[in-house]
């Protein structure tokens, strides 16, 4: 064979070997997505920390990730004010934490020792501009931050829930408490073990109070039906600890409403923003018509503390010694408090916003509340 033939027969191989060991570019499928799909990806996605990660990915995720419209912020972690020095390795998140959770201790500290075990918040903490957190999100139109919990330290068992509306001003409250949340199979099947039957199996087995002598039961009163607060309440504790439970929402509501002045000045786009927490015990709410008020109108602050002031309230306040609830749940001592500024009285008709303020089966509950015995209270303003 001629020395060509085999140097053509070798640079054959070569060639063959090359193009197995060559690797094939991988196709991105994301480039062949266009930009409103990568659109309706992130905004499914909304966390904040995550929408951060994205940023990372790719230029085109860094230049798409910042324009959603949808964006929930979870507040996860308390950082110590003493932890000045790595503040900013720990990123914008800790801000975050440190404004909100310094600026609502003071505000709470008064009331705390009037409602049992406390929850620890951290005394001394750094504040810090919650728009460092959202300072490159600039089509925000639907916000929901979640706090790591209730700013209000309660008793176990005890039942505590609000939910605010505001303006540039508190336009709506609705407080539901409840003394104790039980579970009813639970508590009638420890009642059988004791041998003693409960007012509440009175009531729902029509098992007349006279008592046998050869049983030894004692007699129950029947529970009152008609929504009437028995004497017992006013003299045993029962209405100061609502008072303190109205109180304390009415405070926690304001301190949150008052953080949220720079966020909404920074992000003229917004159209619904929640301020809740991971307890669920308090919802802040303001819909696109109550951001536009709060632009526009200053805010009235609080002379004592870093809260929006409550104006004069007039209250509606309904009670049951018991409830019943959908999936085996009961609320003993339940009382729902309706609250609206006095200028904007509370109305029949305009008390959707008490039906609709909780979710099941706290819903139930409002429902039957609102159709017991109503008792009317005003507060000044504060």
């Amino acid at each position: 064979m001629h020395i060509e033939q085999l140097l053509a027969k070798e640079h054959g191989r070569n060639c063959r070997r090359l193009s197995f060991s060559m690797p094939i570019p991988a196709t991105d499928h994301f480039d062949r997505l266009p930009d409103s799909l990568l659109l309706v990806i992130f905004n499914k996605l909304a966390d904040i920390k995550a929408l951060g990660r994205c940023c990372a990915v790719s230029k085109r995720f860094h230049s798409l990730a910042p324009l959603v419209d949808n964006v929930v912020v979870k507040v996860d972690c308390v950082i110590s004010g003493e932890d000045n020095g790595n503040a900013r390795g720990r990123g914008i998140i800790s801000h975050f934490v440190r404004f909100f959770v310094g600026t609502l201790v003071k505000p709470l500290q008064a009331l705390q020792h009037l409602l049992g075990p406390k929850k620890i918040i951290l005394p001394e903490v750094s504040h810090h501009s919650p728009g460092e957190v959202l300072k490159n999100f600039k089509e925000i139109k639907n916000l929901r931050i979640e706090l790591p919990g209730g700013e209000l330290g309660i008793e176990d068992g005890v039942l505590l829930k609000w939910r605010a509306e505001f303006g540039s001003t508190l336009e709506s409250c609705v407080i539901l408490g409840a003394a104790s949340l039980v579970k009813v199979e639970k508590e009638k099947k420890a009642v059988k073990l004791e041998g003693v039957r409960p007012w509440f199996q009175n009531r729902e087995e029509g098992i007349p109070q006279e008592v046998a002598e050869d049983n030894n039961e004692t007699p129950a009163s029947p529970p009152d039906e008609s929504g009437t607060i028995p004497e017992s309440f006013y003299t045993d504790g029962g209405l100061k600890v609502r008072v303190v439970w109205t109180i304390s929402s009415l405070i926690a509501a304001s301190a949150r409403h008052y953080l949220l002045q720079q966020i909404i000045s920074d992000h003229p786009t917004l159209e619904n923003l929640v301020l809740t927490d991971a307890d669920g015990q308090g919802m802040l709410c303001m819909n696109k018509e109550q951001l536009k008020e709060f632009r526009d109108k200053p805010l009235a602050a609080s002379a004592s503390s870093n809260r929006t002031q409550v104006p004069a309230l007039n209250m509606k306040l309904w009670y049951a010694p018991y409830l019943e609830l959908p999936g085996g749940t009961g609320l003993k001592g339940a009382t729902l408090v309706a609250i609206r500024p006095s200028e904007h009285p509370v109305r029949k008709e305009k008390e959707s916003f008490v039906s609709g303020a909780f979710e099941e089966p706290f819903k139930t509950a409002t429902n039957l509340l609102v159709k017991r015995r109503t008792y009317l209270l005003e507060m000044n303003s504060f």
